[in-house]
């Protein structure tokens, strides 16, 4: 009998290494000019995953379940600059031709485009946002609109919307970069602007890749998805997002109302996910806090829990699954989509090796503790590494993750309060 129970769990420990065979991945050298991500001197890097599971059940009947930490297991490096590095070479490899930043005026948008219908109106939890109530606002209150070039083309435009109060004497405020949800614009956030405004923060919000003044219908951010899983030369699935943050980040430590050491940057579900890896990338963004947005992709694909998150993007997957020959999609035309659309997310740019790479700085995570876009089983092991960063960093009381109960893939008031501390705690202005 124990013979017996041995040889199933190899023949189990085989058919999962086999399963979850090494990912390599190897990405050509680029030339770091940006110092801020901290290039680390490696003509080329690769990374070897290496996933080790137990099964759940003695059944051999039974399909081996993978576990998050301790079962669940990878091996990694603790490099975040190697991280940063090699991220800033994957967003290089697929830039149009760079130009010098610089800074176009706009004028307001007074009908901003939603793609979705019907059109939203109210955001009980941004409305909710702590707001000082002060005299004569709307007169004190500063608004700037305009674009930065981040790279040459259409989508190289980024559409920035600012707001402050008008002061006499000029001096230097900390500054809150916040990000939209899927299918909404930099004029839906307006709400949290004016309250972090009031509190004497400079607030500003842009229009992620492929939306508000970046689209031009109703499907815009759909058609660019599909467009780059078919060509492969763009990736409008958060990354490119990400490299026009850095570009941001670039405009506002060049202000004189900024105070360059004092940015933090949040956003909601989609814009929690450019939070997360806007923060990741670039050191300048000194606090983050990132709502509903951070999960992990190759525990999602690994225990087939991918396909609320699918299904907020579905077009995609869908064509790429008629271009597989497949007859419903399946975590092998998931994983082909992701890393074709965002190289790297299921695998060397997931949470667990994204997160730690904040640490120090302050980061708080705020879930949905029912989410199934971002189930909470897929943080524990980042939050795991996360821990070990910050306390190898002495920093372990920067790091928190909050995950309320009984709330799904929605962002709610007391996660809109809690960031607010967060950002109140941490820059203080």
């Amino acid at each position: 009998m124990a013979k017996r129970k041995r040889s199933t769990l190899l023949c189990i420990f085989l058919s999962i290494l086999v399963e979850a065979k090494a990912i390599m991945v190897v990405l050509p050298h680029v030339t770091n000019a940006l110092p801020h991500v901290q290039p680390h001197a490696l003509p080329t890097a690769s990374y070897y995953f290496n996933l080790k599971a137990k099964a759940n059940s003695t059944d051999p009947t039974t399909t081996p379940r993978f576990l998050s930490s301790p079962d669940y297991r990878m091996e990694y490096s603790d490099d975040a600059v190697k991280i940063r590095s090699e991220f800033l070479q994957l967003l290089r490899s697929r830039r149009t031709a760079e130009v010098p930043l610089s800074v176009e005026p706009a004028q307001p948008v007074r009908d901003p485009l939603y793609q979705e219908t019907p059109t939203p109106t109210f955001s009980e939890a941004m409305e909710s946002c702590p707001k000082k109530e002060i005299p004569n606002f709307k007169e004190r209150l500063q608004e700037e609109n305009f674009y930065l070039t981040t790279e040459a083309g259409e989508q190289g435009r980024l559409p920035v919307l600012l707001l402050k109060l008008k002061e006499n004497n000029l001096k230097r405020r900390p500054a809150i970069v916040f990000l939209h949800s899927t299918h909404k614009c930099k004029e839906w956030l307006r709400p949290l602007l004016e309250a972090y405004a009031a509190r004497d923060y400079i607030a500003v919000a842009i229009d992620s890749r492929y939306h508000g003044e970046r689209a031009r219908n109703l499907t815009t951010y759909r058609d660019a998805l599909v467009s780059s899983w078919k060509k492969g030369d763009t990736m409008p699935f958060i990354f490119d997002t990400v490299w026009d943050l850095i570009k941001l980040a670039d405009h506002l430590t060049q202000r004189e109302d900024v105070d360059p050491s004092r940015i933090g940057i949040t956003g909601e579900s989609l814009g929690g996910m450019h939070a997360w890896f806007g923060a990741a990338a670039d050191t300048r963004y000194s606090v983050a806090a990132p709502i509903i947005g951070v999960q992990g992709f190759r525990w999602a694909i690994e225990l087939d829990k991918w396909q609320a998150r699918v299904d907020s993007i579905k077009a995609v997957f869908e064509v790429a699954r008629l271009d597989l020959g497949k007859s419903a999609i399946d975590k092998e035309v998931v994983e082909k989509v992701w890393d074709r659309i965002a190289p790297g997310l299921a695998s060397h740019f997931d949470s667990p090796y994204t997160v730690p790479a904040i640490a120090p700085r302050p980061l708080l995570i705020l879930n949905g503790k029912e989410d199934p876009r971002c189930p909470l089983g897929g943080l524990e092991l980042p939050e795991l590494r996360a821990r070990k960063a910050y306390e190898k960093a002495n920093a372990i009381e920067n790091f928190k993750l909050v995950a309320q109960p009984g709330i799904g893939h929605q962002m709610t008031p007391l996660m809109v309060k809690q960031a607010s501390d967060w950002f109140d705690q941490h820059l203080a202005p």
